[in-house]
């Protein structure tokens, strides 16, 4: 559950549900993961099932043939191969759960095995939380006050609430770094229109402003004709659609995830595509717990291109499930775990109330 309603240009949101991925060898290390969901539990949940009998009684450095043979059989092998992006979401668990048992078995952090951190620390963004503009002004003020350099604001809801909402925290926060972010809310007319009234109030870049169906050519020709930076969000889910965005100059930079790639090497591949364009790769968060947190904390800190303003999500949390490192951010950044595999330890008695809380909702 979240600690407040958290509202965006979608809806609003009540907590997030997720789906626990626990791998177990026969040397008996077990490895843990997540997966988020859409657009529901058991829908994921079957997907992930079909996935099982393709990685039992296999070798868990082989997840990459393993996760390719399942996509094979599962979907392209069924006609449906376009699927890729709703494959990705589900299996990004079981690939991360591996991620954790080689680093276990080997006793080094996730980012040793990709070759070591090329950042000290990986830096956030005060993620602006509340209703109103009077409760976003609020709360915006506070997280520059803590440290944060970077503020990021959800806009979308509507052309007089946006305004207002920009107006009252570029007010509260000062000249710190503002970032806005439209979830697909607007069509090519009002996006323009809405970039053009909110040049005033020096935005650092607007966030996936278009739906992403309409693609790369049309976030480019936005960008043509507008003074604030663009970055595409839901437009990109692999290399594939990073190399498009950087072919047609549609954005300034990329955010992404690694639940949208499908885990931890796809993710690596997209950020080299975006850093030989020259553009940054700033960490989409979905919803999810810190164990997203912390294997997203591993693999960014690897990449020579991340971002220094990137998304958390783990603080919308009421009670997290990992017990231990502490995710909170201190001036805005967080040093990769040097705990072994992801960097975590589970609360159990966290994941038990999670799952009743859930079973109640159903």
């Amino acid at each position: 559950r979240f600690k407040q309603p958290y509202h965006w240009a979608q809806g609003v949101n009540n907590g997030a549900s997720v789906i626990l991925v626990e791998i177990e060898t026969d040397a008996g290390i077990v490895g843990i993961g997540e997966s988020v969901i859409s657009p529901d539990v058991e829908t994921t949940l079957s997907v992930i099932n079909y996935a099982i009998p393709f990685f039992v009684g296999e070798q868990a450095y082989d997840g990459a043939r393993l996760v390719a043979n399942c996509y094979q059989s599962g979907f392209s092998l069924r006609g449906t191969g376009s699927a890729q992006r709703y494959f990705s979401q589900a299996i990004t668990g079981i690939d991360l759960a591996l991620w954790d048992i080689m680093g276990k078995v080997a006793k080094q952090p996730l980012h040793q095995l990709l070759g070591g951190a090329v950042h000290d620390r990986l830096h956030y963004f005060g993620f602006v939380q509340g209703n109103s503009p009077e409760e976003l002004a609020a709360h915006a003020a506070i997280l520059v006050n803590t440290g944060y350099s970077v503020i990021y604001v959800k806009v979308g809801r509507g052309m007089d609430l946006d305004i207002e909402i920009v107006k009252s925290v570029r007010k509260a926060i000062g000249n710190a770094r503002l970032r806005l972010d439209a979830n697909e809310a607007w069509a090519m007319l009002e996006a323009r229109t809405m970039l053009r009234k909110l040049e005033p109030f020096d935005i650092e870049f607007m966030e996936q402003p278009l739906p992403h169906r309409v693609g790369a050519g049309a976030l480019a020709n936005l960008r043509a004709t507008t003074q604030i930076p663009i970055s595409a969000d839901q437009t990109v889910f692999s290399a594939e659609d990073v190399y498009e965005i950087c072919r047609t100059s549609a954005a300034d930079s990329i955010t992404l995830g690694i639940h949208e790639t499908g885990g931890v090497k796809r993710f690596c591949k997209a950020a080299a595509v975006a850093e030989a364009a020259g553009l940054n790769i700033c960490i989409h968060g979905v919803f999810e717990t810190g164990i997203s947190t912390c294997a997203t904390n591993q693999v960014a800190v690897t990449i020579p291109n991340i971002d220094d303003g990137n998304q958390i999500m783990v603080q919308l949390l009421a009670r997290d499930i990992v017990r231990t490192p502490d995710l909170v951010p201190v001036l805005g950044a967080l040093t990769a775990s040097s705990l072994p595999g992801l960097g975590f330890e589970l609360d159990r008695d966290a994941v038990e109330e999670a799952a009743v809380a859930y079973r109640k909702q159903r």
